[in-house]
Order: structure tokens, then C-alpha cells, then sequence
């Protein structure tokens, strides 16, 4: 736990460095035709102007892996999402999904945005909330990397770590994320009531709910509704939806898997970057799932751009992702032979894979598929990170197992794209720890690439 521990607050240091690192290298010039390019009038029409931290969102560089391109003589380009202020690319998703609860009023200034996660999302939601005078509060599996959760609470926002359970059971974490939304709304309502009530000079005890109830939601809800106050943040309101002398702040469930804000926020903004910053001369995108809304957004809006783009999916072990692509079913060989663990997936990579059809994934324009296993993420990583000076995730390295496998597909001279996620930072405890690679069987021992040899 010691080791964890310090891997944790080492991680949570690093990030603070990481948003300096971002702010420096996001103003740099692009030396390469495939460098940032300025945000078209489109996107100056998409997007409410921002300002503060949420204004350095987006707009990152697309890279050349410079190892991966000359090992395989395509163009192999990493749309570099770790450089995000909160380091991954999840800080897209939380912008909009926030912006558009907004909007909407489904959510105000001070009121709590929920969510399950494994990680990124959380880290992400919390570092984006406050920004908009919102708290928030996160339901994380207890087996993701202890220092994910450490970066989040060290954010600000409420953190329950829950044993990994089925989507289908009430404890999942997904579910208890949407269970304390609806919490929270009700004190705010009982709040509101109570608040009516004693405006009008009534009796307290007419109320629908006694003081006994009240007192009782109060509790259940305490860690959504008692974040400290510093954590809110009224430097920038949104839409003039943020009222701060509310009483009734209530709960707002971000339910990334579902919402298609999520798909939109790729669509309106990932999709079009990487288009402008390669001049439209990509030849195929590839990526992992997870909620789905990266792989969704980008290769519609490609698509839409040009139909002669092949967009494919990179599928970790367990997931059922490959053969709804390729075949149709949803159905993987762990629950064939019974040898599914307490996990949805059974991988050590983290944030993607899932054995359900979301609707992000729906909106997902595919031409194949193609699968990774935890042994080539391993590898990858080590390689990217030896010969490119790569700090990567293990869904980033996922990414680039599946555009090397594109590469060798389609032949030299393509240009293929891929998402680097977010930073090995996040992951010291368990994908970059070397006795927990030890314990599965899964210590690095390639000098190149011959892990991917077909």
C-alpha cells in the first residue's frame, strides 16, 4: 500500500507538471504539415468562448511516432490528448457534457455532476467542474490504479471506490454514480420545499417530507453535498444558467456511456482538428472503445468528409466489441469457456472494453476491427517509451498496436491516426509496476517490435 501510495502522490505531482508542460507546448508553432492548425470559423460558431483553463481544452497536436512510421513506412500520426490540461481526452467529453447540462438547465451553477468511471472521465469531470461552479462526485471500481483515485479527491471532488460488479447489478459503479444524481435532487427538492414553507409562514412538519427523512437524505448525501466550498469556482459562468444564490443545487448524472454528448463532442471538435491538422489526407483512423464516443465522433465526421477513409476498431481482451464488428454478436471466447473473471473485461489495460452496445458506439462508422492483447500493450508501451520518448497509457498503447496492424494492412505510404489517450502517468500502480506485470505473467521482454509479428 506504501508503494501505491507514493505511486499515487507521485502521479498527482506529475499532473500539476503535465499542465505547465501543456501550456508551454501548446504555444509553440508547428514545424510539420500535420501540426496544430488555427480553429476554424466552424469552430468558433460550435463552441462558447471560454475562458481560463477549459479555453486550453482541445487543439492538441497531431505527432509523428516517429518509431511506429519508419518501422512500417506509413505516416503514423498520435493526436496527443495527454497534453489536455487534465490529461487525457476525456477533458472533451467533460466540457460539453457539462456545458449541454447547462444549457438545458439540467444542471446549475453549484449543483453536483455524478458519474462512474474507471478513471480518465472522473479525472476529467473533476478537473473541469469547478470551472463552471459545479462539484463532483465520482463511484470508481476499487481495482482501477489507486492513484487515479488519489488525483481525484486531490481535485476536490468526492470519490467511492466499489467493488467491480456487472452493469446489471444496482451496485455497479455506473449505477450507484446515477443513484446519487437522483439523491442529491431530492434533498435539493426537499430543500426547495422546506424553504417554501417557511417562506409562507407554514408549519415545517406540513411538509411532505419530515425532518426525520430530511435529516436522513442529508446524511446518505453528505459527501455529494458537503465538498468544501473552495472547490467551487465562479470565475466563469456559462449561458447565465449558473445562479449562485440558488438554494436547490441538486445532482446531474454525466452518464458518459449513454449520452451523446459525448459522441458530439468528437463529432464538433476532435473529428474536425484532425481533419484540418492533416489537410484531409488521412487514409485510415483507428482506435479503442470504451464509451464509444471518440470512435463514434471521429469516423462519422471523417466519413462525412470523405468515404474512402477507413475507420477501424482496436478491441483489448474480453471485450465483445470485435465480433459485433466483424460478425455481428456480441460474444467473446472468456464467456464461452467460462473463464470470465469478476471483471467485465478481462484486461489489465483500463478504460476500455465492454460487452455492451452503447449509444455512443451506435453512432460509430466501422470497416473492420482488429484485437491487442495485454502482452502487446505491455510491449508497446516499453518500445514507444524507449524509442520515442513516449510516456503512454495502456489504451494509448492499445491505439498503437492497432494502427501498426492498419499499417501492414493497407501497405506503405498511408497515413493512419490514432488517439494517445492520456500519459503512463496514471497508471504507475499497476500497467507500469513492475512486479504487478510479474504476478500476471507479463513482463516486458522484446528489443523491437517483433511482439506484433503476425
Amino acid at each position: 500500500m506504501a508503494v501505491a501510495t507514493a505511486a499515487g502522490a507521485a502521479a498527482a505531482a506529475a499532473a500539476v507538471s503535465l499542465i505547465a508542460c501543456y501550456v508551454l507546448f501548446h504555444n509553440s508553432i508547428p514545424k510539420v504539415p500535420w501540426g496544430r492548425t488555427a480553429r476554424s470559423s466552424r469552430a468558433g460558431g460550435r463552441r462558447t468562448r471560454r475562458k481560463g483553463l477549459v479555453e486550453a481544452i482541445g487543439n492538441t497536436p497531431l505527432i509523428r511516432i516517429n518509431s511506429l512510421s519508419d518501422a512500417t513506412g506509413c505516416e503514423i500520426l498520435g493526436k496527443a490528448e495527454f497534453l489536455n490540461p487534465g490529461g487525457s481526452v476525456k477533458d472533451r467529453v467533460a466540457v460539453k457534457i457539462i456545458e449541454e447540462a447547462l444549457d438545458s438547465g439540467d444542471l446549475i451553477c453549484g449543483g453536483t455532476v455524478t458519474e462512474g468511471s474507471a478513471g480518465s472521465t472522473a479525472i476529467s469531470l473533476a478537473t473541469v467542474a469547478p470551472a463552471y461552479g459545479c462539484r463532483c462526485h465520482v463511484a470508481i471500481p476499487d481495482d482501477a490504479a489507486i492513484e487515479k483515485s488519489q488525483i481525484i479527491e486531490t481535485l476536490g471532488a468526492t470519490v467511492e471506490r466499489v467493488r467491480p460488479v456487472s452493469i446489471t447489478h444496482r451496485d455497479h459503479f455506473v449505477n450507484i454514480a446515477r443513484r446519487r444524481a437522483l439523491e442529491a435532487n431530492k434533498l435539493a427538492a426537499a430543500q426547495r420545499e422546506a424553504n417554501g414553507t417557511q417562506t409562507n409562514g407554514l408549519a415545517h412538519a406540513d411538509s411532505k417530507m419530515t425532518n426525520d427523512e430530511l435529516a436522513t437524505m442529508q446524511l446518505e448525501s453528505k459527501k455529494t453535498q458537503d465538498n468544501d466550498s473552495s472547490h467551487v469556482n465562479m470565475e466563469m459562468p456559462h449561458s447565465g444558467k449558473c445562479d449562485p444564490s440558488s438554494d436547490s443545487k441538486g445532482g446531474f448524472f454525466a452518464d458518459q456511456f449513454e449520452n451523446l454528448a459525448n459522441y458530439r463532442a468528437h463529432y464538433e471538435w476532435t473529428g474536425p482538428e484532425i481533419w484540418e491538422q492533416t489537410k484531409g489526407s488521412l487514409h485510415a483512423f483507428v482506435a479503442a472503445a470504451g464509451t464509444g464516443g471518440t470512435i463514434a465522433g471521429v469516423s462519422r465526421y471523417l466519413k462525412e468528409k470523405n468515404r474512402s477513409i477507413k475507420c477501424f476498431l482496436m478491441d483489448p481482451p474480453g471485450s465483445g466489441l470485435f465480433n459485433k464488428v466483424t460478425r455481428g454478436v456480441m460474444y467473446t471466447k472468456e464467456e464461452a469457456e467460462g473463464k470470465r473473471l469478476k471483471n467485465p473485461f478481462d484486461t489489465i489495460t483500463e478504460g476500455i472494453g465492454i460487452n455492451r452496445v452503447t449509444s455512443n458506439f451506435m453512432m460509430a462508422e466501422l470497416d473492420g476491427a482488429y484485437r491487442g492483447t495485454d502482452r502487446e500493450a505491455v510491449e508497446m508501451s516499453r518500445f514507444l517509451l524507449r524509442n520515442d520518448g513516449l510516456f503512454v497509457g495502456s489504451s494509448s498503447a492499445m491505439n498503437c498496436i492497432g494502427a501498426v496492424r492498419v499499417a501492414q494492412d493497407l501497405g506503405p505510404g498511408h497515413t493512419i491516426v490514432t488517439i494517445l489517450c492520456d500519459s503512463g502517468m496514471r497508471h504507475l500502480s499497476k500497467f507500469f509496476n513492475d512486479q504487478y506485470l510479474a504476478d500476471h505473467g507479463l513482463t516486458p521482454t522484446a528489443t523491437g517490435l517483433e511482439f506484433l509479428d503476425k
